[in-house]
């Protein structure tokens, strides 16, 4: 009995760890996926967002604070500014990078992706300021640790797990109720229709970069508090999962993306506990099984090509 019990234990801290995880997998993929969904396109550079934005809070905490601890207040404060920053950063990326591209074929703008991609991370290695060298993330919040019964909690983890909670509700809100929302859903179904209907396709588009580039900002602050660790090739890894979550969540689709992220997230932790050099492995596995078995994801539906 008392194995089982410990075994219990484990497996509900191991799940906390998941949810942590999985907020940030999360947040990262709905920027894929609003990207996908309004112009069918696989931004393969938005985990580098994710890096910008960390670096964002990283000089923002240095320059004003002096890496000291803020309140809870100042450091919400800080994470919006830099979501701010990195949003905007996104939409003159859209406008130089991709716009150009919108009626090639998608293999251009994938390879495009691309290299914005490298460019980004090899022109933040290029800033004396950051260089290759990873830094130390700042610490936003002095965390505190307590326990519900034999699970060890962290105050940290969960301001983080309750933060995304509410931040993608409120953007599915955004998206079912508001004008801008409906006019993303119109454009995601048919551009061409809905701009003969008076919605502006270009504003549209940049306010989804914009959004999805603020969550990756988001994340990437959420991140870097709990592993505060920095370099310019942070982004790729983590949005390679969140890609994957994206995917296995059912792509263009905003529940479908959080799903995802919380999928990968709780199975990363689990099988890290098991043996961590298998859990990034198992990311393409499970996208793997997804693809053979259930192309357009969990929540996903079939898409119908025009001919």
């Amino acid at each position: 009995m008392k194995y089982k019990e410990a075994g219990l234990v484990t497996f509900l801290q191991l799940l906390v760890y998941g949810l942590q995880l999985g907020s940030i997998y999360a947040l990262l993929a709905i920027g894929y996926t609003m990207v996908f969904g309004i112009i069918r396109m696989i931004n393969m550079a938005h985990g580098d967002f994710l890096m910008i934005g960390s670096y964002a809070v990283y000089f923002l905490v240095s320059i004003f604070f002096a890496d000291q601890m803020i309140g809870p207040a100042i450091a919400l404060l800080v994470v919006m500014i830099a979501a701010g920053i990195t949003g905007m950063i996104g939409v003159g990326v859209e406008r130089i990078a991709y716009k150009p591209l919108r009626k090639r074929s998608t293999i251009s703008t994938m390879i495009a992706a691309i290299g914005v991609s490298l460019f980004t991370q090899n022109f933040f290695r290029a800033i004396p300021a950051i260089g290759p060298n990873p830094r130390m993330g700042p610490k936003l919040l002095v965390d505190k640790l307590f326990f519900i019964g034999p699970v060890q909690l962290s105050m940290a983890r969960i301001i983080v797990i309750i933060l995304s909670l509410i931040i993608m509700a409120i953007l599915y809100a955004v998206v079912m109720n508001t004008k801008i929302g409906i006019q993303m859903r119109a454009v995601s179904c048919d551009k061409d229709a809905s701009s003969l209907m008076g919605a502006d396709v270009n504003r549209v588009i940049s306010t989804t970069f914009f959004i999805g580039a603020g969550l990756a900002a988001i994340s990437g602050a959420f991140y870097a508090n709990s592993y505060p660790v920095l370099t310019v090739t942070m982004g790729a890894t983590l949005g390679n999962k969140a890609f994957i979550a994206a995917v296995i969540g059912g792509i263009g689709d905003i529940r479908g993306a959080v799903l995802g992220g919380y999928i990968m997230g709780v199975i990363e932790i689990m099988i890290s506990a098991v043996y961590s050099e298998l859990a990034y492995g198992f990311s393409f596995v499970a996208l793997i099984i997804i693809l053979l078995f259930k192309p357009e994801g969990l929540l996903g539906k079939p898409m119908v090509e025009k001919v």
